[in-house]
């Protein structure tokens, strides 16, 4: 039997590493720094993929887990459910905290690494915690319940987001140098 977490766990090990092979070592990397100057840019883009496509993962898995549909099954500690926003959670605080020590800062190899790493990162666990909006929101485990419908609400009003901003950031820019010019 193989366990939620340990499933999500592999996913994000090898969606990462592919992601960032994907931005290393092949003809899409050079494409994106070509095609997208700006680095704050390509993180973004990057942190966005990475958000929907674990979105879409994770429902998948709870699905299966919910209907009994292959060996996959709820983690479990000391009698406790853990849900997967436990482990989003962790993972933004500890992103947060790479950020404030303004790892992947800098224009050297390690940083770009980094900075990739934890935009990478970032959309996988806010993609899990987001997931699981409607039981913070309302305290109870409401997942498959009506009320369960604001979880993808959130997670559609934070993706539209990222990609409003990844698209509009060059207008943004725009209005803030004709603000500036007065």
């Amino acid at each position: 039997m193989h366990s939620f977490t340990h499933i999500v766990g592999v996913f994000l090990a090898v969606g990462i590493t592919a992601g960032l092979l994907l931005l290393h070592k092949t003809r899409l990397g050079a494409l994106l720094r070509k095609h997208i100057h700006e680095t704050r840019r390509r993180r973004l883009l990057v942190a966005t993929f990475s958000f929907f496509i674990t979105f879409a993962f994770t429902r998948a898995l709870t699905w299966s887990i919910h209907n009994n549909v292959g060996p996959f099954h709820d983690v479990h500690i000391g009698g406790r459910h853990i849900h997967h926003l436990v482990w989003g959670i962790l993972g933004l605080l500890g992103i947060g905290f790479a950020w404030v020590l303004e790892l992947g800062e800098g224009e050297d190899r390690l940083s770009v690494f980094f900075g990739r790493f934890l935009s990478l990162l970032y959309g996988a666990c806010a993609a899990l915690t987001l997931d699981e909006f409607a039981l913070w929101l309302n305290l109870e485990d409401v997942y498959w319940l009506k009320e369960g419908r604001e979880s993808i609400d959130a997670a559609i009003i934070f993706g539209s987001l990222l990609l409003t901003v990844l698209f509009a950031m060059p207008l943004f820019r725009g209005i803030a140098r004709e603000w500036k010019r007065g």
